[in-house]
């Protein structure tokens, strides 16, 4: 497999909708619009479609979720608690630090990157990899960071859940699974409609996320930035392998454990930083270097993974 030929255009979207925005032929604001569509819309067809289609025998790899979950846990807990302890930080910087080194960017950047190179199949544990980091990390974020009293906690738990479950990659991963497991077929022009708005999700994201991508956020905190890109992109990649190799996990989902691992920081986590005005210009900035550095690093990484896996024909 030319791992180049089939990486590079894919970042080349990127960008080009770096360059419409840097240029001004476009408007930066409009990257909102098309995250919106491909988190809203695109992403979840091509979930839906995806899963719906599958045995339910096959969509639930414990071992995959192992990996790449126990990866992303065991590099939170070591940037978490290494900052931590230099008592220069509270818990809710703590946090932040910790997610900008260990939450993926798996729907916007792996499960387009999975999906253009080996083909729907990988679309499934990096739906799975989704689901994690909605489900699980962004619970962890949220509850690490706000301060609850005791009559509070139920409410905020019962509203917590309810997000979760109306988070559309969540939402369209439960209906997919749902449907899989009444083993029927989905109609022929149901299947069709689903095909076609999927189809628009890997250069609408793609782009979306060069479009909005500012040089400005480089500007402040660029040491601690670089420490934790190097966690994102190089120790939880080589992390997350380690527990493939001794899970024993099927060549098409250690790659896309790998992948789903050495994506960029998801850019949810500024969306929780700036809510709660923890930590802002440096996640802005990990989010901008990981996105640019992973174009070098994923190419390496699926160039040492190129044998275990091939793309579709």
């Amino acid at each position: 497999m030319e791992v180049a030929s089939l990486v590079l255009p894919v970042f080349a979207i990127i960008v080009t909708g770096w360059l419409a925005g840097e240029l001004g032929y476009l408007s930066r604001s409009l990257a909102d619009a098309l995250v919106h569509f491909a988190y809203n819309v695109a992403m979840p067809a091509l979930l839906i479609v995806t899963i719906a289609q599958e045995p339910a025998r096959h969509l639930l790899e414990w071992r995959f979720l192992l990996a790449f979950g126990g990866g992303s846990l065991i590099c939170f807990a070591l940037v978490f608690v290494t900052v931590r302890a230099g008592g220069n930080h509270d818990l809710a910087s703590s946090t932040i630090h910790g997610m900008a080194a260990a939450m993926t960017n798996t729907g916007f950047v792996a499960l387009p990157i999975l999906h253009a190179i080996y083909g729907q199949p990988a679309v499934l544990p990096a739906a799975v990899a989704t689901v994690f980091v909605a489900a699980v990390m962004f619970p962890i974020t949220v509850i690490l960071m706000e301060r609850r009293d005791a009559r509070g906690t139920s409410a905020s738990s019962a509203g917590l859940v309810k997000q979760i479950l109306l988070n559309p990659m969540v939402l369209s991963t439960l209906i997919g699974l749902a449907w899989a497991i009444t083993g029927l077929p989905i109609p022929a022009p149901v299947a069709a409609y689903l095909n076609m708005i999927a189809a628009a999700l890997t250069p609408c994201a793609l782009f979306a996320i060069g479009l909005g991508l500012s040089l400005e956020d480089l500007r402040s905190s660029l040491k601690a930035s670089f420490a934790l890109a190097a966690v994102k992109l190089v120790i939880m990649p080589t992390i997350v392998y380690g527990l493939c190799v001794v899970l024993a996990l099927s060549p098409l989902y250690t790659v896309a454990a790998v992948v789903c691992a050495a994506v960029p920081t998801a850019k949810t986590v500024y969306v929780l930083a700036h809510e709660h005005k923890v930590e802002e210009k440096l996640v802005a900035a990990t989010v901008s270097v990981t996105t640019m550095l992973s174009v070098a690093t994923l190419l390496v990484a699926l160039y040492l993974l190129s044998g275990l896996a091939t793309g579709p024909r």
